[in-house]
């Protein structure tokens, strides 16, 4: 699960990037073999992420589905081991996509059980919630990346990022209505897969410009396997072959999202994707109505509405700080 609130975080991040510095011929030739090249093309990014959000909503709505014959363990270590088995040629000594050369094993190997507990704690709350309020709830994200890059960041937050966090959080205590009837003890686990996606982010974050893309990925999926490959043994069901390739499309549909994001990224800035990445909400909707018969109710409705807004807002600020941190380093250069 790749909840839309990665698009607002990522664009919380954008903050902590650092300046532009001078570097030598060959530290540019290493930077060039660690990412493409970025080009400025807005329209391509935007598709690629709605894009992005039809194979992301597709995956969880399948959980969704699946998660009625197969423990959420289960489901998650089909997925990893499916995103695994993707990845396997960046992890062949001598093939020229290896990428296991890493000088942040322990950073890489966190972030990839953070990965994995997102994953499994996500599906776990699609089995019992609707999937429009799950995935609403999962868009408190960039609230826990605010608070989070205050600690391991040493970031600091202004009052107005503050307000949005608030109202986000507001909007998270409208869709779930803790004390109400309508509230389900359930709705903790997208929250902590919330939680847990931030520190995924924050951390990628911490290795970013230092570990490739593909680097990150790979070891994402190695911890991911590994640590659900040693739990899913207690709670084994053996699924049918209709179960396996409902599994198999889960892995598919979600690395095929991730990849997409990352392309999209190469196109346009995060502050212009967010309002688009919102879409997956809508899919969610769609998909959640069309396979299950549910329909978000006007308070689910309201909270994703004052939650979407928090990340537009979130999205808006931080590509204005953006822009007032580069324009300074214009003009206090000599050069430019």
């Amino acid at each position: 699960m790749t909840p839309p609130s990665a698009i607002s975080a990522a664009a919380r991040l954008d903050r902590a990037l650092p300046l532009p510095e001078k570097k030598s011929a060959h530290e540019k030739k290493s930077a060039a073999r660690r990412a493409p090249a970025r080009a400025d093309h807005p329209f391509k990014g935007i598709a690629l992420i709605l894009a992005s959000s039809v194979f992301l909503s597709s995956s969880d709505a399948t959980a969704k589905y699946l998660s009625g014959t197969l423990p959420s363990i289960e489901i998650a270590w089909i997925r990893f081991l499916v995103f695994a088995l993707i990845m396997v040629p960046a992890m062949v000594p001598g093939s020229p996509l290896f990428a296991l050369k890493t000088g942040r094993l322990g950073l890489q190997l966190a972030r990839g059980a953070m990965l994995l507990g997102s994953s499994l704690l996500f599906i776990t709350g699609l089995r019992y919630l609707p999937i429009a309020e799950a995935s609403a709830t999962s868009f408190v994200s960039p609230l826990f990346v605010t608070a989070l890059s205050i600690v391991m960041l040493s970031e600091s937050v202004g009052v107005r990022r503050w307000l949005a966090t608030i109202a986000g959080l507001i909007g998270v205590l409208i869709v779930v209505r803790p004390g109400t009837s309508a509230f389900h003890v359930a709705v903790l686990f997208p929250i902590v897969s919330a939680l847990c996606w931030a520190f995924t982010l924050i951390m990628t974050r911490m290795m970013s410009g230092k570990e490739a893309a593909i680097t990150t990925m790979t070891y994402s999926s190695i911890a991911g396997v590994v640590i659900v490959s040693a739990l899913v043994p207690f709670v084994w069901v053996t699924p049918s072959w209709h179960d396996i390739l409902l599994a198999v499309f889960i892995g598919i549909a979600s690395t095929a999202g991730q990849w997409i994001v990352v392309l999209a990224f190469r196109y346009a800035d995060a502050s212009v994707l967010a309002p688009f990445s919102y879409t997956q909400l809508l899919w969610a909707s769609i998909f959640g109505f069309l396979l299950f018969g549910e329909v978000p109710d006007v308070w689910t409705v309201v909270g994703a509405v004052i939650i979407v807004g928090s990340g537009l807002y979130t999205a808006h600020r931080e590509r204005v700080r953006r822009s007032q941190l580069l324009q300074m380093a214009g003009e206090s250069s000599p050069n430019a």
